[in-house]
């Protein structure tokens, strides 16, 4: 009898312990959906719920809420909890870098382009990144991939796949001529050179392609890589400089020489080989990678005196410019990271965005821009448009206001985004698609 009842004895205490322990795992996932929630809530009235490029789809059906998804994620509250399933918060942070999909263990993350409301343009590619056109690849960014780690990654694999398919019989002088000398073109490169092709790199501006034109302090938020004839690189933050060093110190070391300021004006298929004429001459190749970046050239505003000399579309040395009115358009990342470098040099800083508040700025930028307005480093005029630049000053117009707002102005820099290079990819007869939330990376 006394047996028996302490056997009830101890299956009440297990009971009551078990009971205790749901209790407060249920209290804390409540508070974890809680607070997620009200994140998700703010990135809605904020606008940054819309996604800018590569983002995750969570299928609800197949996640069991391990939360490595959020664990593995190098930004800030992309992903949260809601009664023990991940969700999305700020779609618009999201930089493609593929953690939360790699880290799944049940594969219920799928990285997705555009959306149902909302499309971009893509060129047609195959899981081998070749084009509608036989022997003509795209990697990198104009393929939908912007982050360094996987842009190098595929102009490493797009080149190993052309190599494969060479055509023995082309009668192209080279084996391949790679465009574009960004982190997707010098991977390119340096596998081409690895797989000892004969190949040639042509670059419209320098080395580095789009993080060249990074503002000299930015930094990059990359992750572990591997670089042909290099090997495996770490690295969690960089600066440009540094990034750039580690290029030019592999392509010396290996003896490879980049044709920079060369644009490419017109690539034809000629039978079993390509023709590349750029602004310097003539080449022949049996195969072609392109690497060119998305953003092609600086989209203008199209406004009066914006031929101006004190006009500029990217900012390469803001150490060297000091105690100057400046008037910054645009309101990402590269349009703040920008006021913020001009400010550090003692300058009188406008930042003039036609936008309500800024919707797409990654967690840091979006805290330090909060700050120098706070402290009054910056001036930021939203629902504002440009209407005339003139020497000394900028004419601007301003939503609900009764006049237009003249203020005194030394240089102005516009980062208003770039043109997708359509035309040049249509009239290479490339086929350009409209991804509405398509899989990019999928289980």
């Amino acid at each position: 009898m006394e047996v028996a009842i302490e056997r009830i004895i101890g299956y009440i205490v297990s009971l009551l312990l078990v009971s205790i322990i749901i209790f407060f795992y249920v209290r804390k996932n409540k508070k974890k959906s809680a607070a997620t929630i009200a994140k998700i809530k703010k990135a809605h009235e904020l606008g940054f719920n819309e996604p800018v490029s590569l983002h995750p789809v969570v299928d609800l059906d197949t996640c069991i809420g391990s939360g490595a998804c959020i664990a593995a994620c190098p930004e800030k509250d992309i992903l949260g909890m809601v009664d023990g399933h991940a969700k999305v918060i700020n779609a618009s942070r999201c930089v493609g870098h593929g953690a939360c999909f790699h880290a799944c263990p049940m594969h219920a993350i799928t990285l997705c382009i555009g959306t149902e409301k909302r499309g971009v343009d893509l060129p047609h590619v195959s899981q081998e990144f070749e084009t509608n056109i036989p022997g003509l690849y795209i990697a990198g960014e104009l393929g939908g991939m912007g982050l360094i780690k996987n842009a190098v990654e595929q102009g490493k694999q797009a080149v190993e796949f052309l190599s494969n398919k060479i055509n023995k019989n082309s009668k192209g002088d080279y084996d391949a001529v790679i465009i574009g000398a960004g982190p997707a073109g010098i991977s390119a490169t340096l596998a081409a050179a690895k797989n000892k092709l004969k190949y040639l790199t042509i670059e419209q501006e320098s080395l580095g392609g789009t993080v060249f034109s990074f503002p000299r302090a930015k930094i990059i938020m990359t992750s572990p890589m591997y670089i042909p004839l290099y090997g495996k690189v770490k690295l969690s933050q960089t600066t440009k400089t540094e990034l750039l060093e580690l290029w030019r110190e592999v392509l010396s070391k290996n003896k490879i020489k980049i044709n920079e300021q060369e644009k490419v004006e017109e690539i034809k298929k000629d039978n079993n080989h390509f023709v590349i004429k750029t602004n310097k001459g003539e080449y022949s190749s049996k195969g072609v990678v392109l690497a060119i970046g998305r953003r092609g050239t600086p989209r203008k505003l199209g406004v009066p005196g914006e031929e101006k000399e004190k006009v500029f579309y990217r900012l390469l040395e803001p150490e060297l410019i000091h105690n100057n009115d400046i008037l910054v358009i645009g309101g990402g990342d590269s349009a703040v990271e920008a006021a913020l470098l001009l400010s550090d040099e003692n300058n009188r800083v406008t930042l003039s965005y036609r936008g309500e508040t800024f919707s797409r700025l990654k967690p840091k930028n979006l805290e330090r821009i909060n700050n120098a307005i706070d402290n009054k480093k910056i001036t930021v005029i939203f629902h504002s448009q440009v209407i005339e630049i003139f020497d000394g000053e900028v004419i601007l117009s301003v939503k609900d206001a009764d006049s237009n707002l003249k203020i005194q102005n030394d240089f102005v820099y516009i980062f208003a985004g770039g043109e997708l290079p359509t035309a040049f990819l249509e009239k290479v007869g490339i086929k350009i698609n409209k991804k509405f939330g398509e899989a990019v990376l999928k289980h």
